[in-house]
């Protein structure tokens, strides 16, 4: 029996489901009514040294990994703008730093972690382990308890370290149309483990890639591009 009308995928995000799958990178450019920018996206349970190298050369920004909020909840993991208005009672300075990013009404920024085995946790290679893994406890989410799941990751991780998680919000694109909601909702739709790892493509003028350089990249490389309108409208309609 194939599957309601509402859930059929688009040729566009069944490819980029597919290409995530066999650890290929996708770029997704968000809107430039928000912050008009391209990252590059890639599954996180098929991190590899060779995509971390890639991220930082290529793509230049600060690589994260984003995780679903029920993952998020089942770790019961804060924000790390909460971390800094819990801490305003000893450290009154944060008191003026805990602020809304001006491109949205809350940032999406968890805690840092480093894996266990890692030395300093920067490198490509144990950058990839620490990814990985948070991309192996992903997948497992659906097929164990909160309390499990909380003890792996007390098991592999160490904080502060050298990824940052992101956290999608519970609506995801209902609420939130960022890189974060963007690839935890195409992970979603396309059924993969739910965490994806996003870098910012930074442009050689200072400023982030432009739109049509980060599509050429993509062309170049054989690598799907896709705005986040595309994935917005299939959201909408794949949810509804």
């Amino acid at each position: 029996m194939g599957l309601p009308q509402s859930r059929t995928l688009s040729k566009e995000i069944a490819n980029a489901g597919t290409a995530l799958a066999r650890g290929e990178p996708i770029l997704v450019y968000d809107a430039p009514e928000r912050e008009g920018e391209t990252d590059l996206i890639f599954l996180s349970e098929r991190a590899t040294p060779e995509l971390i190298h890639l991220a930082r050369r290529d793509a230049g920004g600060l690589i994260c990994t984003a995780i679903s909020e029920e993952l998020r909840r089942q770790l019961d993991l804060p924000f790390f703008s909460d971390l800094l208005a819990n801490a305003q009672s000893r450290y009154p300075l944060l008191a003026s730093l805990a602020e809304a990013p001006r491109y949205d009404r809350r940032s999406a920024f968890g805690i840092t972690v480093n894996h266990r085995a890692n030395y300093t946790g920067v490198s490509d290679n144990e950058r990839a382990l620490t990814i990985r893994t948070l991309g192996e406890i992903a997948t497992n989410a659906p097929h164990r308890s909160p309390e499990g799941l909380r003890e792996e990751f007390r098991e592999s991780f160490v904080s502060p370290g050298h990824v940052p998680l992101l956290y999608a919000s519970p609506g995801l694109l209902r609420e939130r149309k960022g890189h974060t909601e963007l690839a935890v909702s195409l992970l979603r739709m396309t059924k993969l483990s739910e965490s994806a790892t996003v870098c910012e493509m930074l442009g050689d003028s200072g400023g982030a890639r432009s739109p049509v350089a980060a599509r050429r990249y993509a062309d170049d490389h054989g690598w799907i591009f896709l705005e986040g309108n595309t994935i917005t409208g299939a959201w909408q309609q794949w949810s509804a």
